[in-house]
């Protein structure tokens, strides 16, 4: 998983709740899917928090200080 990309993962994990929330895997089979998607949900939740540091920097004052403002995505 550590060539992975977060999109790749990120539908995997999708699929693997798809699955799960169908109710057509045998109890063991469910057992692997969601070891694997908790591996895929660790995997998706570490590469956010990456990017998170990353727009701090990005975000970082000329004085070292950092400017955290809210979010707010553009309406239209």
């Amino acid at each position: 998983m550590a060539t992975e990309k977060f999109e790749t993962s990120l539908k995997k994990l999708e699929e693997i709740v798809r699955r799960l929330e169908s109710g057509s895997l045998s109890l063991e089979d469910s057992l692997k899917a969601f070891e694997e998607g908790v591996k895929h949900s660790s995997f998706c939740a570490k590469k956010l928090d990456e990017a998170e540091r990353r727009v701090e920097v990005l975000l970082k004052r000329k004085d070292g200080t950092f400017a955290r403002e809210p979010f707010e995505p553009e309406e239209g």
